[in-house]
């Protein structure tokens, strides 16, 4: 990855160790720092000053390592390549002598900044971190990380060649996704995230480490720090042992800052050190999620080829969990959780409706080749017929698709059809009918597919105004032979979630013979 027309500042701490979260090597190699030193003053002379940085106390808890890092927040304040139109915020960990409250925090840091690294970089960012220029085995496992700040998101990734063509697996728990889309020229690599219009680009270095970013091509400027490290080492490396057991059932609530809760339920199974399980809401589940504990800490973390999520909770003296929670870059909000193996979420079925004055659900949208379908359509005349409200970018619409392709194979003999009404990110229609027929093609989906509209659920409800509200893709409406709706199923818990999943399962089964006995 090209950084050439970064300009940043990074402060130097001398006598400082410099490393990344949690014991990982920031891999600075080679580097002389000396080479970019600059005195205060270019830093005033360049417009800056204090104000511009963003100062992290380090927290202080019994379980902290015996040195408290202090996080150094760094914000470029030039353009990026436009080639990766990324904007990054640097972050650098500095282990240095654990806080006193009776030491002054800004003094104390006064003391510690020798140097101000100020470049225009108009050379590759890091550029002694030479790119690879001779062969390497890039078959193999890696650590991989996505950075969102001042945390990252590690992933398995597993590269594979056979012949000539290139694949690669990300692993999140039992979780195993692949794809088939990786292209390899020179020491670039291009990872395309299968039905996602998403992307990982990197390059290889010459210490065998993968640098780039995650992009998302249909929002503009999402563009995100990955790197990848080769072997089997640990998604969050631990330098303590376990204090706490998480396993089971918890009831959760979360809080997005604003105003704003839900519940939810975190079903966790700890082994040693190592920690997997999920978060179920009453929208849907966050898929498979794997980490580990240190001390009275937890982290989890799951990349899927388009989110990007991790988890970080702590548990308290009284037994109960808070913690903090992040979706990409931005967007977060904390939790609190208590053990309750009896807790439960509100009915799926009880959340959408016909509104009064609809007897009937009535539609007529375009498929992926523009022809005009209605479910007044011979083809599903005296059928049970499912509608599925879903979108290409959703991942538990993409865990109900996955079961709904089979199922469907299996049961469309015996008098069932399937209907996607798809809401994209984007309302232009070739866009959407690309993702589209994609997405069926890779799934194996074999039922119909319409081209609904756009993702926001506001402009979707406009679409089908016969349903009382959209508050969940993926929506499951179930319908019998006359065309009336018997129910409909909010949100969806994906094979993550376990014992949940399967009684969906069970229950969806048990609908379908009762609408196919009846006249």
């Amino acid at each position: 990855m090209n950084f050439s027309s970064l300009r940043t500042a990074i402060i130097f701490l001398k006598n400082a160790q410099i490393s990344s979260k949690r014991g990982f090597s920031t891999k600075i190699q080679g580097c002389d720092l000396k080479a970019f030193e600059r005195t205060p003053e270019i830093m005033e002379q360049s417009g800056r000053n204090s104000q511009n940085f963003s100062l992290k106390k380090p927290k202080t808890r019994e379980s902290a390592l015996p040195d408290l890092p202090l996080i150094i927040f760094f914000k470029h304040f030039g353009q990026i390549l436009k080639e990766n139109s990324f904007y990054p915020t640097i972050f650098v960990e500095i282990y240095s002598k654990p806080y006193s409250p009776s030491t002054s925090y800004h003094l104390m840091l006064q003391k510690k900044i020798r140097w101000i690294l100020l470049s225009s970089l108009t050379l590759n960012l890091f550029s002694c971190v030479k790119e690879q220029k001779t062969a390497f085995d890039l078959s193999g496992l890696y650590r991989a990380s996505i950075e969102i700040t001042t945390d990252e998101v590690p992933f398995f990734l597993n590269l594979k060649k056979s012949g000539e063509k290139w694949a690669a697996e990300i692993l999140n728990g039992d979780e195993v996704l692949n794809y088939d889309e990786v292209y390899v020229e020179g020491d670039s690599i291009r990872i395309v995230m299968g039905i996602f219009d998403a992307e990982i680009k990197a390059k290889m270095m010459e210490n065998g480490t993968l640098h780039g970013v995650f992009v998302k091509n249909f929002s503009s400027g999402y563009s995100i720090p990955f790197f990848a490290e080769k072997g089997e080492l640990p998604r969050f490396p631990t330098t303590q042992t376990p204090e706490f057991d998480f396993s089971g059932k918890w009831k959760t609530v979360f809080d997005d800052g604003n105003g704003k809760s839900y519940e939810a339920i975190a079903l966790f199974e700890q082994k040693g050190n190592k920690l997997t399980g999920t978060f179920l809401t009453k929208l849907g589940d966050y898929r498979f999620l794997e980490g580990n504990v240190e001390g009275n800490m937890f982290y989890l973390s799951a990349f899927d080829g388009s989110h990007v999520y991790y988890f970080e909770g702590r548990a308290e003296n009284n037994g109960s969990i808070s913690g903090k929670f992040r979706s990409g870059p931005k967007y977060q909000e904390t939790f609190v959780a208590e053990r309750n193996e009896t807790f439960e979420l509100p009915d799926a079925y009880s959340m959408n409706y016909l509104k009064e004055g609809f007897d009937k659900f009535t539609f007529t949208f375009p498929d992926v080749d523009g022809k005009m379908v209605s479910l007044e359509d011979e083809q599903f005349k005296n059928k049970v017929v499912l509608v599925q409200l879903f979108g290409t970018w959703c991942p538990n619409c993409m865990d109900e698709t996955k079961f709904l392709a089979e199922w469907y194979k299996k049961n469309k003999s015996k008098g069932v059809e399937i209907i996607a009404l798809a809401f994209e990110t984007k309302a232009d229609f070739d866009y959407a009918s690309e993702r589209v027929r994609k997405t069926k093609e890779r799934m194996g989906a074999e039922y119909t597919f319409l081209i609904a509209g756009e993702s926001n659920k506001e402009k979707a409800l406009e679409a089908l105004p016969a349903l009382n509200q959209i508050i969940a893709f993926p929506t499951l409406i179930y319908l019998d032979k006359s065309g009336q709706v018997k129910k409909i199923h909010t949100g969806f818990n994906g094979p993550g979630t376990g014992g949940h999943y399967h009684r969906w399962v069970e229950e969806h089964e048990n609908l379908i013979k009762e609408l196919l006995l009846e006249p």
